[in-house]
């Protein structure tokens, strides 16, 4: 992914003629960057101590967002298939759209941050989510996780040996004795290479084993 940076200029003499004079001298004349401009809405400044406050918190509140945006990228990258790996930048999407679709045509979303409330409020509505994002990752990885562990198991059951993996598909009803007082059914796991020895001596374990009752 390309490197982007996010560059605030004063406005004037308006938006539009600021942003021509820095894309003319950086990417007509020198070929520097690439350049796109963000229409952000007029929003209330507040007082000075406000914003000071809120300057203050940013480094804050950017150091908390980075990471929640690192644990959802390092958590993709963790579950794709190992052949799916080269195209964690496809699977890394912002509301359907590329990371770099996203910051190069970023519009600001009036209905989730409406510019009446304060700058101090929409920070707080902002981080609100970001919280609330890093609450749902971990609840939907730890579903996952439990899922794979269920899955792990259950393989296990199926493709491991005789001593871990389920019997279900190995025996039936008819291989118990049932409903019997006095008699019960045994399954045990033997080598084949001491099939033989077993067949010799299984008998006198106990003097409970009924003769010649293997199977």
């Amino acid at each position: 992914m390309d490197e982007f940076w996010l560059i605030a200029v004063p406005g004037e003499p308006s938006p539009g003629e600021a942003f021509t004079a820095i894309d003319r001298e950086t990417a007509k004349h020198n070929e520097w960057s690439r350049n796109y401009k963000w229409n952000l809405p007029d929003m209330k400044v507040g007082t000075l101590d406000t914003l000071v406050s809120l300057s203050e918190d940013l480094a804050k509140h950017d150091t908390f967002a980075e990471t929640i945006a690192r644990k959802i990228a390092q958590y993709i990258a963790e579950v794709l298939e190992s052949d799916q790996k080269d195209a964690l930048d496809e699977n890394l999407k912002v509301n359907d759209h590329s990371v770099d679709v996203f910051l190069r045509k970023f519009q600001w979303d009036l209905a989730r941050f409406p510019t009446r409330h304060s700058p101090k409020a929409i920070v707080e509505m902002i981080m609100k989510q970001i919280s609330q994002i890093d609450t749902d990752l971990k609840s939907k990885s730890t579903a996952y996780n439990q899922l794979k562990a269920n899955l792990t198991s259950l393989e296990r059951k199926q493709t491991g040996n005789l001593m871990t993996r389920s019997l279900l598909d190995l025996v039936d009803k008819r291989d118990f004795v049932l409903d019997s007082e006095y008699l019960t059914t045994l399954l045990v796991v033997v080598p084949k290479s001491s099939y033989r020895d077993w067949n010799l001596k299984y008998e006198k374990l106990s003097d409970m084993v009924v003769p010649r009752s293997e199977e």
